[in-house]
């Protein structure tokens, strides 16, 4: 593969991730809105809010994650075989000819505001869900406020669990075969269970699947 071409793949890839974080917090904000003021839910979270929200996302994911990339570039020496199923970025700082402790601080740095800084919003939103629903009296809309919640707060664990393990520990020349296990993990079965999560919370589907269960048994 071209060197162009590597590198490419390691933006996209780093780009998409980041704008996801953002984007997850912007969904436990909604969800947070969305039990706290219900009846004035379509008024805060207008098309006008949802916009800005969603270009201050993709704003955020290049600033944090392809300027810093951009502005310190990465020296390579020899002949460079990636030892990973794709240009990825940790598997690409093993590569590095020079001194590693430079470019980890920036990705340490760029993680920071990138998927911890995210997270903890989305535990704040998720920490005053929790505080409303224990307000409500009813058994019944309490657990209909937790049925909103549950699919985006399975898929938030999932993605940054992976997230946090694969790019704020400490990198090394070695565990090759531990980041391969992450990398597919993150590509692969998160994106398979995102539709499954979310398709689970709608009732025609859950529906069906009783029907096709009772109908096989």
């Amino acid at each position: 593969m071209p060197f162009a071409k590597c590198y490419i793949q390691m933006f996209a890839g780093i780009y998409l991730g980041g704008t996801e974080c953002f984007l997850l917090a912007v969904m436990a904000y909604d969800r947070y809105v969305a039990i706290s003021s219900p009846l004035r839910y379509m008024i805060i979270m207008n098309w006008r809010v949802c916009i800005v929200l969603a270009i201050a996302s993709w704003t955020m994911a290049f600033l944090l994650a392809i300027v810093p990339c951009l502005a310190k570039p990465a020296h390579f020496c020899g002949h460079n075989e990636v030892d990973h199923f794709a240009c990825e970025l940790t598997a690409l700082m093993k590569l590095m000819c020079s001194d590693m402790a430079v470019s980890q601080l920036i990705m340490y740095f760029t993680s920071t505001f990138t998927v911890l800084f995210p997270f903890c919003l989305i535990l704040f939103s998720y920490a005053r869900i929790i505080v409303t629903i224990l307000r409500i009296d009813s058994s019944g809309g309490r657990k209909k406020a937790f049925s909103t919640c549950g699919s985006h707060l399975a898929v938030v664990v999932v993605f940054f669990g992976n997230a946090i393990v694969q790019y704020i520990k400490p990198q090394s020349k070695d565990n090759q075969d531990s980041d391969k296990i992450i990398f597919v993990f993150n590509a692969a079965i998160i994106p398979m269970l995102n539709p499954l999560i979310y398709i689970l919370r709608n009732q025609d589907v859950l529906g069906a699947l009783k029907r096709l269960t009772w109908r096989k048994m």
